[in-house]
């Protein structure tokens, strides 16, 4: 049978049609070259130290105060959640970091890490998960404890980050009777692999240890210690591709760092630092050592490294791919810019002032900042 010219005409140009509507857009091209422009407001203020906070899956805010109590933030209402263990709040100790499970929609766990009394009387570091049940938390399960001798109430850390394969990271600091670094060091907790103090631990989401964890020398079989030589570890994020663990820790005098963490990795303390002690005293010559590894970056003077987020939304530009660092006693937030596993130079944030504790990527593509004196939250929106 013979169309009609027109009629084949017609067929031709309807199925062009149809393939172009079909035809999904080309997204927007990526900005990388352009400076962001940055609008900072407080989402909320009046609290004492928002040590951590994190979000749940429905955007709601979940946020410690040092002091013992942990928050939800929902449509502007700040609501307390009760039921949280007895906290010990003495020197650096309280209430510290809040995570949320990445499985949070289908497993309802929330982690938390705190300082709390040992059967000693010293202090100790918990890791605790729970569920939140209205405003009450319950299901509370202990999965690790430091065990006590943190006498002097300083150095607990801590920070709690999982990685693509659920496995749970968790920094400690020195802990101990003091913090003094070089050869007469008399708190060599973190370089004793016995001792839960001055590391970065590794375990599954319920508390085991996992299969491939490292045998540490002085071990005969793996353990939660990932690796060693920490001092007071204020910051730590995975990499949201390369999955690399980021580190940020506290050195003496001098030599604030940041470090990659990796299997059975010892990163010197108290042996090792680019700083010095407050006394003046030398710790060592340098950081480089045979078995000892050296910080990717680090400040001197200290600026008080606190938590740290990777920026992983477009509406940041050129800002894509940094790491952004709160500084405590530098009372500013810094903006590295990474380059794989190195950072190639630093610079501070415009318009945030105050003790930087922690930076979390939101899950909106805002920044959101905990800045001390009052304790509150601030958001940066980029365009």
């Amino acid at each position: 049978m013979n169309l009609p010219r027109i009629c084949i005409r017609c067929l031709i140009i309807s199925s062009l049609l149809v393939v172009a509507c079909n035809k999904k857009a080309d997204p927007p091209p990526i900005d990388t070259t352009t400076v962001p422009q940055l609008t900072i407001s407080t989402l909320l203020t009046g609290y004492e130290i928002i040590w951590g906070f994190d979000f749940l899956p429905n955007g709601d805010l979940l946020f410690t105060e040092k002091q013992g109590k942990v928050y939800r933030y929902s449509n502007g209402i700040t609501t307390e959640l009760t039921g949280f263990p007895a906290v010990r709040t003495s020197g650096q100790g309280g209430l510290l970091d809040i995570r949320v499970h990445p499985d949070y929609a289908s497993n309802g766990w929330v982690y938390a890490c705190y300082a709390a009394t040992a059967t000693d009387g010293s202090g100790e570091l918990r890791l605790i998960r729970f569920k939140i049940v209205g405003t009450t938390i319950q299901n509370i399960e202990t999965i690790f404890q430091s065990g006590g001798g943190n006498t002097w109430s300083g150095h607990y850390g801590s920070r709690i980050a999982f990685d693509a394969n659920r496995m749970l990271y968790l920094s400690i600091g020195e802990g101990g009777t003091g913090s003094y670094g070089g050869p007469s060091a008399s708190n060599r907790n973190s370089s004793i692999t016995s001792s839960n103090w001055g590391k970065i631990h590794r375990i599954t989401a319920s508390g085991g240890i996992p299969a491939d964890n490292p045998v540490l020398p002085g071990q005969t079989a793996a353990s939660t210690i990932f690796s060693y030589g920490i001092r007071n570890p204020q910051g730590m994020i995975i990499h949201p591709t390369s999955g690399a663990i980021w580190e940020s820790e506290h050195g003496p005098k001098g030599g604030d760092e940041i470090n990659l963490i990796t299997r059975g990795a010892n990163y010197g303390w108290p042996f090792y630092s680019l700083g010095t002690n407050y006394d003046n005293t030398i710790i060592s010559q340098g950081h480089s050592a045979p078995g000892i590894v050296a910080p990717v970056f680090s400040w001197t003077p200290s600026v008080g490294v606190s938590g740290m987020a990777f920026i992983n939304h477009i509406s940041f530009k050129a800002w894509k791919g940094n790491l952004l660092v709160g500084g405590l006693a530098a009372q500013k937030l810094y903006r590295c810019v990474v380059n794989g596993n190195s950072i190639v130079s630093s610079d501070i944030v415009e318009g945030i002032s105050g003790r930087v504790r922690h930076v979390v990527q939101g899950p909106n593509g805002s920044v959101y900042v905990a800045i001390e004196g009052p304790g509150r939250i601030v958001e940066i929106k980029a365009q």
